[in-house]
């Protein structure tokens, strides 16, 4: 395993990798990685955000799954602190998510949720030997047909020279109509010092349709252990797309937490802990 840090949560992004034994490096871009050491024994768990997300939004969920397990927690492309890039696609994403696997040096665990979700499961079907269980959070094999624009539009529109903290931000926010949980979930994206969203925005706008939707020609399948987690009160996940994504994934189970909707690792955070600790203890 090429180690990261023995120093708690730490951050990787461009430049060498260190291949164990040699003493030799070579180049690599990787994704910004946030890495919550456990137990070395056990099967590592990367976790992968949705739009407009980061690593550090999972860090509680994190640090207590890594009492079990190293939790690997990624900035996806365009997002956080990893670099800007000019395609935003599913098999782009899954190629990264390979790449920090490879630099683990075993397969992991993977989850993900939405956006994440869909390049987890781009991963399994791509190149199914990284990934030894996989947890999708809210989100199917499918295309949709919703918008995110108006967010888009809403983070443009807040006067970034006027804010000196957060909550000048999510003011902003909450005049453009954007909903509470949603101001302090994209502020935590705001690079307060320098003025700045760590969000591509323009590439993210120019990509939402490859974002949206979901690569048709992959036929998989991926035979791991796999567990579809929903939101009960959330419409991601239709039993129309159960067909769909049994077809994909043979040995997929499904679990619903209660009084969660979309962003259920947010509203729920015990129960969606135990739901993924007690899948990877299987």
């Amino acid at each position: 395993m090429i180690p990261l840090s023995k120093a708690g949560p730490t951050s990787r992004g461009k430049g060498m990798l260190w291949l164990p034994g040699t003493g030799l490096a070579m180049d690599f871009t990787m994704l910004n990685v946030i890495r919550h050491d456990g137990p070395a024994d056990a099967t590592p768990l990367v976790i992968a955000h949705g739009l407009f997300g980061s690593g550090r939004n999972w860090g509680v969920i994190a640090k207590r799954l890594a009492t079990a397990r190293c939790v690997i927690a990624v900035d996806m492309r365009n997002h956080g602190a990893s670099s800007w890039e000019p395609a935003h696609d599913y098999p782009a994403m899954a190629a990264d998510l390979a790449e920090v696997i490879t630099a683990e040096g075993r397969t992991c665990h993977v989850l993900g949720h939405s956006m994440g979700g869909k390049a987890a499961m781009t991963l399994a079907l791509t190149d199914p030997d990284k990934i030894e269980k996989l947890i999708v959070a809210d989100i199917a094999p499918v295309a949709y047909q919703h918008s995110q624009q108006e967010f888009i539009d809403a983070m443009r529109a807040v006067d970034l020279a006027a804010v000196t903290r957060r909550s000048d931000a999510e003011e902003q926010l909450a005049q453009a109509g954007v909903d509470k949980t949603l101001q302090s979930f994209f502020t935590q994206s705001l690079d307060v010092q320098n003025r700045q969203w760590r969000l591509n925005l323009d590439v993210l706008e120019t990509e939402m349709p490859k974002i949206l939707g979901f690569p048709q020609e992959l036929t998989g399948p991926f035979n791991g252990p796999t567990l579809f987690l929903t939101g009960a009160e959330s419409h991601y996940v239709k039993p129309d797309y159960r067909d769909r994504i049994k077809q994909l994934f043979p040995a997929a189970k499904f679990a619903k937490i209660p009084g969660a909707g979309h962003w259920l690792h947010a509203e729920k955070p015990r129960e969606f802990e135990a739901a993924v600790a007690q899948f990877l203890s299987l």
